[in-house]
């Protein structure tokens, strides 16, 4: 398959690099998928539930000295925490050096989102000199623990070549993980292989539709119209069968956190 498709695909979603924003001034809102940690997960460490409780109640000076307690007691999610606050701001001026300590703590000790946030900022360059290579690295440790964030931005590196070979092939194979969790752009990426073929990819319609369908679910106008053609097309090629059923149901919805959620997520 021609690389000018693959990449008009990118252009499109405005995927030519996984950008990191200026700020992280609302990680709860722009990080989805990190919001499944809640205050019932610490329950066993009191000092990380009364940082978190401070956090949610913006009594953010505080919680930022609760967290660096913590995190200097070696807990992941207090590292990233206040890695997190100290990278926006939160409670004290931004320190962009002490923020990469942290978190690379945190990533070294396991934490998915924290190897997914660390990466991002090498892939990005827009806080560091970009290395892209070394974003890779970490993005394939995030990836592997099914970080969907992390999926997406490997599978896009792959996709245009950036700190790694182009490789179409692994990059669908990362986006169709990434669309089994529910990511939507994900989702209307897959289904364009599956329509197109190519990279290893059979030609399906059928599985293109669906995913159309998926895509469209959620809200984007593009997989709508994409769905109806490749409907279009399937009838037009067997007008005596009756279309493939697709479930009406769009992917199970991420829970959006409200603004005072700390930027922890998981173990």
């Amino acid at each position: 398959m021609a690389v000018s498709f693959r990449f008009k695909i990118l252009l499109s979603l405005g995927w030519t690099c996984v950008c990191v924003p200026a700020s992280f001034a609302a990680p709860g809102t722009h990080d989805p998928a990190a919001v499944s940690h809640s205050i019932s997960h610490a329950a066993d460490d009191k000092r990380l539930k009364t940082a978190l409780q401070d956090y949610q109640e913006s009594n953010y000076p505080v919680a930022l000295k609760e967290f660096k307690a913590e995190a200097d007691k070696g807990n992941r999610i207090a590292q990233y925490d206040y890695a997190m606050m100290m990278l926006n701001g939160e409670g004290t001026d931004p320190n962009l050096p002490t923020a990469l300590i942290w978190l690379k703590k945190a990533a070294e000790a396991g934490m998915p989102r924290a190897q997914f946030v660390y990466a991002r900022i090498y892939d990005d360059g827009q806080l560091v000199d970009p290395d892209p290579k070394f974003a890779h690295d970490w993005l394939v440790k995030a990836a592997r623990q099914g970080d969907t964030d992390a999926l997406v931005a490997l599978a896009t590196q792959y996709m245009d070549g950036r700190g790694v070979a182009r490789d179409y092939g692994k990059a669908f194979f990362w986006y169709l993980k990434a669309a089994k969790k529910g990511d939507a752009a994900s989702e209307y990426i897959v289904a364009s292989f599956y329509e197109k073929g190519g990279d290893g990819v059979k030609v399906d319609l059928t599985s293109a539709r669906l995913w159309y369908a998926l895509a469209a679910a959620q809200g984007d106008p593009a997989a709508a119209a994409k769905y109806a053609e490749v409907s279009d097309m399937q009838r037009k090629a067997h007008p005596d069968r009756a279309l493939p059923h697709v479930p009406a149901q769009p992917q199970p919805s991420v829970p959006t956190a409200p603004r005072n959620t700390p930027p922890a997520t998981a173990l």
